[in-house]
This record gives C-alpha cells, structure tokens and sequence, in this order.
C-alpha cells in the first residue's frame, strides 16, 4: 500500500507497508552519490518489495536541509549531487503517486515521538548525534511548523573566533562524530578515554540547555551513533551537567534514549503518510 524510504549520505533504506500501521523488513543498499543513479535503485528496490503490489503513497526522509515547497534538496552536505535536483517530482514520476518528503532526522523525530520512547508526550524535542547533528521539534504528534526546518546542530554555542566561519563553535563542530574524528584523528568508535566522552557530555548539555528553552518539551530523545555506540556520549553526564547550568525553570525535562534504532526515520515516513491520508479522507 506505502512505500517508505530514508535516504542517509552513506546507506539507503527503503520499506513496504501493506496495511499503513506497520511496515515489513526494510531494505538496505548502499546511497549512490550520483542523482540519476539513486533514482534508479530507489526504484529498482521498490519493485522487488512490493512485487507488484499496488502503492497508494510514497513517504520519505533525506539528509540535507529542503526548499520551502518540500520537493527538493538544496544542500544535500554528503549527497552534493542531489543538491537542486527534483527529487519529489522524479519520484512522482516514477512511482505514479503522490510523494512526501522531510528532512530524514524529522523523520526521525516523529518516529520516536509517535513509535518510540516519546509515545504519549505532548511535545518531544529530538536530536541525533552522529557524522552530523540534527533534530526537530514535535507537537501532538506532528513535526511542528516551520520555515525552513529545523537545525539544532547549527545553534552557536561558542562565539569565540566568530569573526572566522570556520571556527565558529557550534554545536556539531563540538560533539558530531565527523568532529571528533577530525579533532582525534580516529574514528569515534576507538575513543576508549572516559574523559573524551565527558567533555562532549558536557559540551552537549549546553546544546540542550538552549533546546529546552527554546521549545520547552516534556522530554528530550538523544539518537545517533554518538549516544548508542558502545563508546558514546552518557545521558547521565549530560543530565549532571544540564542540572549544574539551567536556572531558568523549575523542573527539567526527561532525557531518554531513542529506542527504533536505524529505521526510526521509517517510522516516522508511516506516520507522515498515514497522517496525510486520513486527512485527506476526512
């Protein structure tokens, strides 16, 4: 009945839903940099899950800021060669449907929100720590209003050297895993030092801080392979140090970790379409 996709900069993962309320065993291929050819395997994986089967509607998420309309990527940071191109119009094209499209880590967020450890919270405040950071604010169940979407990574958490772009100190170029990387020259994964990760805790409870007062949520879900890795950033430390700095409400939100894993933007393209839908049949 759905087809659900996530495009992420490295893998691709695509889904079929029979029924609109849960989807089957996704796919997962490999992101081809160039447009044309992930068209192509978005296409070709499509038919070999659905079989033949009819679609009613297409949903999914990709990573990289969209244009007011919802019909393309205008930066696309790892996938450049997506950059402009008419992603919901040559999907349309090929799937003869109609096509939702969101950022992937919005996606995310609704996932969590309405699937995951969010269920049930009026207002969930998501982010997603890993290569990148991203997230977004969701409200009764929806991904809340905006212009642009949204992009938490990018707030400012250091004006020290602002007057330099690259060294401004945002909140990605603090705890991302391409940071950290970048700073150690390892991967985040091979970070075994106790005090690497506390620093980042620390760095991130700053991020946080402004997440809270700016979208005062109920609760916080922190994704992403910097909070789930087997090395990574402790909710624990996070929290110690939110609790030491924030002196603006009288109760802290819960921080949780997310719970869907890799197919939490899955999640959240079930929900985007089948909230569509029925308000179309209402």
């Amino acid at each position: 009945m759905y087809l659900l996709f996530d495009i992420g900069g490295t893998k691709m993962r695509v889904a079929y839903s029979r029924d609109g309320h849960a989807f089957e065993e996704p796919r997962i291929v490999a992101t081809p940099q160039n447009f044309a050819v992930g068209m192509q395997t978005i296409e070709r994986t499509a038919r070999e899950l659905s079989a033949g089967r009819p679609l009613r509607g297409v949903a999914g998420g990709i990573a990289g800021s969209l244009d007011e309309s919802k019909e393309k990527v205008f930066r696309a940071g790892n996938l450049s060669d997506w950059a402009g191109k008419p992603l919901k119009k040559e999907l349309e094209k090929i799937f003869h449907t109609e096509v939702f499209l969101e950022n992937d880590a919005a996606l995310g967020a609704l996932g969590e929100a309405v699937a995951g450890v969010g269920k049930g919270k009026a207002i969930v405040a998501y982010l997603t720590i890993s290569t990148g950071v991203g997230g977004a604010r969701i409200v009764n169940g929806e991904i809340d209003e905006s212009v642009h979407g949204f992009e938490p990574g990018h707030q400012i958490i250091d004006i020290i050297g602002a007057g330099k772009k690259e060294q401004v100190g945002t909140l990605q170029n603090y705890v991302s895993g391409a940071a950290l990387e970048k700073r150690l020259g390892m991967h985040p994964g091979q970070v075994i030092n106790g005090a690497v990760w506390d620093e980042l805790a620390r760095h991130l409870a700053y991020g946080l801080h402004n997440t809270i007062v700016h979208w005062s949520p109920n609760l916080i879900v922190l994704g992403g392979s910097m909070i789930l890795g087997k090395n990574g950033i402790k909710i624990q430390q996070v929290e110690k140090y939110l609790k030491e700095i924030s002196t603006v409400f009288q109760e802290l939100p819960d921080i949780k970790e997310a719970t869907l894993g890799d197919f939490s933007a899955l999640h959240g393209a079930l929900e985007l379409i089948r909230s569509h839908s029925q308000k179309q049949g209402s």
